[in-house]
């Protein structure tokens, strides 16, 4: 192949170009350097020598020595925030609000970050009231939607439902109703509230908003359950409202009757909580003196239903009602139908009191021997986490969600097919 003259002409003009631009960009380079701290360059080399403290250090005397290093303020204050050390933090970013407010540096964008940045310090050293000030700074801003969050989480922390109740109708999405659930909660909240002071038309009125809300709630049906099951304990709905006759004279329903008739309506609602209710309808059906009707009723939910938490109601219902050896033939029926640890605890509990006494000491070892090990399986488990916990909890405690417990427990998801 032969090569034409002009290639070889043009190859050292290419080659001269390139030269060039290499030396352009080098003095570039070099010039940025130099306008750089010598204490930012010893920060990078502690960091690459896994020497945070000292690396920390290094970048505040960077940054006090040039103020125009904005970048690395917030670097700096994102850092300390999860260093744990929020003081540090806050001070950094103060430091830029202060600044800004006395020569104008930051541009609007890096004023509004600054002053989210600062919310989060406060909101991760539990400052919640100052928090709350610098995120409704935040309100119809750009970050708007953030702060929003910020709030709502801020209000859920203090317990300060009506507020965020009024937040969460603020969300975007609400109008699709992707905060039902949420808000159903905080009227929930207000209502169990409401009960444990005895200001029962207020819960009522809070368990009507959460089902408007949301139907599917369970938690106000069993909330509503409650409320008549207090009533027929002797407790008086406030003045303005009183339980009226009806129109042909008879007396109301009794309220015992009316909880028990709304707590079975949790089977058509979500029939794994039932076993949320399982303990209230069993008390209810003794204090009317149908006991047995409640285990009939029990027994029913829990072949429809399977539950060890069910299992563990309607066990002791049995022992208490039909003694031992039913309750053992109970447990023994349903662990042919669903094998659990749990249940094969009760089972022993059940033969210990039906053993001999000789032979007792040999089943309590047994039995003790597994229930030490279901106390490992015994616990509820977050869907959205995997945080687990030995009480059924309606907000996870470690990521916030609401309904993300299963009133189930792990072991019954360990052997789900």
């Amino acid at each position: 192949m032969e090569i034409e003259l002009w290639w070889l002409l043009a190859l050292p003009l290419f080659f001269g170009f390139g030269w060039l631009a290499a030396r352009i960009d080098i003095k570039q380079v070099v010039s940025e350097s130099r306008a750089l701290p010598r204490s930012y360059f010893t920060g990078l080399n502690f960091l690459l020598n896994e020497q945070p403290d000292r690396a920390i250090e290094a970048f505040l005397e960077a940054a006090r020595i040039d103020p125009e290093t904005v970048e690395l303020h917030f670097a700096l204050g994102s850092l300390f925030r999860r260093r744990g050390e929020t003081d540090r933090a806050i001070r950094v970013h103060k430091h830029l609000i202060d600044r800004d407010a006395s020569l104008s540096q930051l541009t609007e964008e890096q004023r509004l970050l600054a002053l989210a940045e600062l919310g989060q310090d406060y909101l991760k050293a539990g400052l919640l009231d100052r928090a709350e000030d610098v995120f409704l700074k935040l309100r119809g801003t750009p970050r708007d939607e953030e702060a929003l969050r910020n709030l709502l989480e801020i209000y859920q922390l203090e317990k300060d439902w009506e507020k965020a109740i009024a937040i969460a109708q603020q969300m975007p999405g609400h109008a699709e109703h992707l905060w039902q659930k949420e808000i159903a909660q905080f009227h929930c909240e207000l209502a169990a509230s409401d009960l444990l002071n005895g200001r029962f038309d207020a819960a009522r009125s809070h368990i009507e908003a959460a089902l408007a809300t949301n139907r599917r709630c369970v938690r106000a049906t069993l909330l509503r359950g409650e409320l008549e099951a207090k009533l027929a304990a002797g407790g008086n709905e406030d003045t303005d409202s009183p339980r009226k006759i009806g129109a042909d004279g008879t007396a109301p329903p009794d309220p015992l009757e009316n909880a028990l008739r709304i707590w079975q309506g949790i089977e058509q609602q979500n029939p794994q909580y039932l076993s949320l209710a399982a303990e209230k309808m069993m008390t209810a059906f003794r204090q009317l003196g149908r006991e047995q009707a409640g285990i009939e009723l029990m027994r029913g939910y829990l072949e429809r239903h399977p539950s060890l938490d069910l299992l563990d109601v309607v066990f002791q219902a049995e022992l208490s009602l039909r003694g031992p050896q039913s309750a053992y033939v109970l447990v023994r029926d349903e662990l042919r139908r669903n094998p659990t640890l749990l249940g094969l605890d009760k089972l022993f509990e059940a033969q210990i009191l039906l053993a001999p006494p000789e032979q007792r000491a040999d089943l309590e070892l047994v039995k003790n021997l597994i229930h030490t090990h279901t106390r490992r399986v015994a616990r509820y488990r977050c869907d959205d986490c995997g945080f687990k916990a030995r009480q059924f909890h309606w907000r996870c405690p470690a990521c916030g969600g609401w309904e993300t417990f299963p009133p189930k427990r792990t072991e019954e998801f360990d052997l789900a097919p």
